[in-house]
């Protein structure tokens, strides 16, 4: 069996930087400056935001509004529009990376390998043959060929349109009536 190895992770999930300054992700989504704090989309229940310690560029984290550490503290409607912004973030990223696989998952809980544990959100990291990349195993250096500020770019419009240059946000994810405009999908930066 091969392994992944991520030390240069280490200090971050073992830090308590999150419990000492409140929760990084309640801050993004209280936020008004979605470009600093790397938020690319925000939905009915949902944001995207960037992971600012990726295992790869394109490193995408979807993240619900409601403070909750565990799916089963998630609405109904929260899980539903995660799985949709999912397949939008997939669209995105093989359209921008042409990536030859995408991982998908959830660490629940610190023991899990959770680095912020209280707050329920889903990875979605764009994969390569051979990412896995000899400098982070030997050196506990990650070589990442663009800055976040660069992928944020070059994202943001992907993922606004659905995923796909010129497309709309998937219909599913955009509520509609008269309550909802005032819910519908935002973004600012």
């Amino acid at each position: 069996m091969e392994k992944l190895f991520s030390p240069w992770r280490l200090r971050y999930i073992t830090s308590v930087h999150d419990r000492a300054r409140g929760c990084v992700f309640c801050a993004a989504a209280r936020g008004r400056r979605d470009r600093e704090n790397l938020v690319l989309v925000r939905g009915r229940d949902n944001f995207i935001i960037l992971n600012k310690y990726p295992y790869n560029n394109g490193h995408l984290m979807i993240v619900p509004f409601a403070h909750v550490p565990t799916l089963a503290g998630a609405s109904p409607e929260a899980l539903g529009e995660m799985m949709g912004l999912a397949a939008v973030c997939e669209a995105a990223l093989r359209t921008a990376y042409r990536p030859t696989g995408i991982n998908f998952g959830m660490n629940l809980g610190r023991s899990a390998g959770a680095g912020i544990d209280r707050h329920l959100h889903l990875h979605v990291v764009p994969r390569w043959d051979g990412d896995t990349n000899f400098m982070s195993v030997v050196h506990g250096t990650r070589v990442l060929p663009e800055s976040l500020q660069k992928t944020y770019r070059r994202l943001r419009p992907l993922l606004q349109a659905g995923g796909k240059p010129g497309g709309r946000l998937a219909s599913a994810l955009r509520p509609t009536g008269r309550r909802a405009r005032a819910r519908r999908v935002r973004s600012r930066g």
